[in-house]
């Protein structure tokens, strides 16, 4: 087995398989000639797209797109190249609209486009071991001015606490109407934002005091997970492969990626944090965390935690791994999970 299908393995826990699509969206009179497409493509390769004529109609020209964006034309039925390398990891719609006469139609296809990047397999040292309230169903965690903050989830128990992660002591706590499953959370702009579960609704707090000042909606239909920030646009994951890029100003999401281990979709990305230009992600069920490129989505490295786990107290396999938080002051990273009694300051190497 390859190394990156070997770390994949740690994240998923499956067997890794081919998602191509060799059927969907063909029609009677063209279809697009899948015929020399591997099982997936990558980023470096170019597709060579042309189209079967099974009723030889005369073909005046035709228009190809790629995600309902063109990309280009031909005369007749010439076939058209186009690199993938500025392409989205993930599927790629293609369609080819063929002219012939006074009359068109379009035949239509779905590629993949998976990661060419290696994930390296990190490892860690444990600095420090803290206690870490059990009854805290762990959503987010992040410090902001050296002080640590934790969101919690569960209707009826969630709340946002800001606190001394040395002795537990809580400096300040906000807790959530009850019907609200609290989720992520990030620090940008002087605000705290912070996401549900399934209410598709999120709040808007001053750093500061923590008092509500703006309630949202999300723009899609959606689930709300984890959050982090780059100091310009919000991260977040939505309980699939996809993380969000949001503007924090509108909370609109104006672009987002896919996560993907070599071949392998990565789906469940959790809780979120900005580390060195990179989001590390929990995967949820998963006592790993993954290193992901935010401008493509490829997983380039894969943290397993799992030993931490057999150094808390009473654990079961509901709780799992959940809560990143980096220290810019003393470079280190914590780590806990839901309803731990332990939290984790940890280096991470290579």
């Amino acid at each position: 087995m390859k190394k990156h299908n070997f770390l994949t393995a740690i994240l998923l826990g499956i067997t890794l398989i081919g998602c191509g699509d060799k059927n969907k969206g063909e029609n009677s009179l063209f279809t697009i000639d899948d015929s020399a497409f591997p099982a997936h493509f990558l980023p470096q390769e170019a597709i060579s797209i042309s189209v079967l004529n099974p009723k030889s109609k005369e073909i005046d020209s035709i228009a190809y797109f790629i995600n309902n964006k063109r990309v280009g034309s031909t005369k007749g039925s010439e076939k058209f190249k186009f690199d993938l390398k500025d392409q989205k990891l993930g599927y790629q719609y293609l369609k080819a609209t063929v002219y012939f006469g006074s009359d068109s139609s379009d035949a239509t296809k779905r590629v993949e486009l998976v990661s060419n990047i290696n994930p390296k397999l990190l490892k860690y040292k444990i600095v420090n071991t803290f206690p870490h309230d059990k009854k805290d169903f762990t959503e987010g965690l992040e410090f902001y001015n050296d002080t640590l903050y934790e969101s919690t989830g569960q209707e009826g128990a969630s709340f946002i606490k800001k606190y001394d992660y040395k002795t537990g002591k809580v400096f300040k706590k906000i807790d959530l109407d009850s019907k609200y499953f609290g989720e992520g959370i990030t620090f940008i702009n002087g605000k705290l934002f912070q996401l549900t579960y399934k209410n598709k609704k999120g709040f808007i707090y001053d750093a500061k005091t923590l008092k509500l000042e703006k309630t949202f909606d999300y723009e899609k239909q959606i689930e709300g997970w984890g959050m982090t920030n780059d100091g310009k646009h919000i991260y977040q994951t939505d309980g699939t492969e996809k993380i969000w890029k949001v503007d924090p100003s509108t909370q609109k999401m104006i672009d987002y990626i896919n996560v993907y281990s070599g071949t392998s979709k990565i789906k469940a990305v959790n809780e979120l944090e900005w580390i060195n230009g990179k989001i590390y992600t929990n995967v949820w069920f998963k006592d790993a965390v993954a290193v992901v490129n935010p401008e493509s989505g490829a997983v380039e490295g894969i943290l397993d935690l799992s030993g931490l786990r057999k150094l808390t107290t009473g654990t079961t396999t509901d709780d799992v791994l959940n809560g990143i938080a980096y220290n810019p002051k003393t470079k280190t990273i914590f780590v806990t999970g839901k309803n731990w009694d332990k939290m984790f300051e940890i280096t991470v190497s290579e």
